[in-house]
């Protein structure tokens, strides 16, 4: 196949699309890979995010490659961190183009959030630092083929309360990855004496997402920003 013919489909693709579908399938990395690029900084991260989000076929493996890549300086990130006292807090640090955000969540002594799910799109999460923790849990009402389990001989999960899959701490500079075919979650800082700072990229990026009760109760939420490119939004502007 000619080269041109090649680009020609590369630039066809639906960049949202395609990359709501690769989570159906994509495993993330447990450790950068031997050949990729440096980052040496966080304005490294960004130029070399927004290289990679240049092209309609987005390589999901290399977005993270460099989230894994980027080790926590905090003379880099501490103008975006905002804390509040009663709540952690998401902080905008680039927008993306549209094409993905990149946010530093800054959570206070016993701070969590609700579970809920990540609108089809690609969480990666990683620690800054202190440490968080991630409970995960079935997605109610997915078919065994979106999620690889099921409890239910039609393949749906027959439960009337959330389904808890696994618990893991996050440590500083480690990556976690979830969407919504690998289930829920809630993420809280458990230390009652130190802050916890993450650095988070959604892709694409969204404008709202599902939280989830443990009856299931399922409410939708509007994703807002506490601050943005570390200057606090005001609430018109969230």
């Amino acid at each position: 196949m000619a080269l041109s013919k090649i680009d020609t489909e590369i630039e066809q693709i639906d960049q949202e699309k395609y990359l709501r579908q690769a989570t159906s399938y994509y495993q993330p990395l447990e450790k950068p890979l031997k050949y990729g690029p440096e980052v040496n900084s966080l304005s490294d991260l960004v130029a070399a995010l927004h290289r990679e989000f240049e092209s309609n076929y987005v390589n999901i493996e290399m977005v993270n490659h460099l989230m894994l890549s980027y080790k926590s300086n905090p003379r880099e990130w501490r103008k975006y961190a905002k804390f509040d006292r009663y709540t952690y807090t998401r902080n905008l640090v680039d927008a993306g183009n549209g094409k993905f955000n990149l946010l530093i969540l800054c959570w206070g002594e016993g701070h969590g959030s609700s579970v809920h799910d990540h609108a089809d799109s690609h969480c990666f999460m990683k620690m800054l630092k202190g440490d968080l923790r991630e409970k995960r849990y079935e997605y109610p009402n997915r078919s065994a083929r979106d999620n690889g389990r099921s409890h239910h001989p039609d393949g749906e999960i027959d439960s009337r309360e959330l389904v808890e899959i696994g618990e893991t701490p996050i440590a500083v500079n480690d990556v976690a990855y979830i969407n919504d075919n690998l289930g829920l979650h809630r993420v809280e800082n458990p230390s009652h004496s130190d802050t916890s700072v993450s650095l988070h990229l959604y892709c694409p990026p969204f404008d709202t997402c599902s939280v989830f009760q443990d009856n299931l109760k399922k409410t939708t939420a509007k994703v807002t920003f506490w601050s943005k490119y570390g200057v606090r939004t005001k609430q018109n502007e969230q």
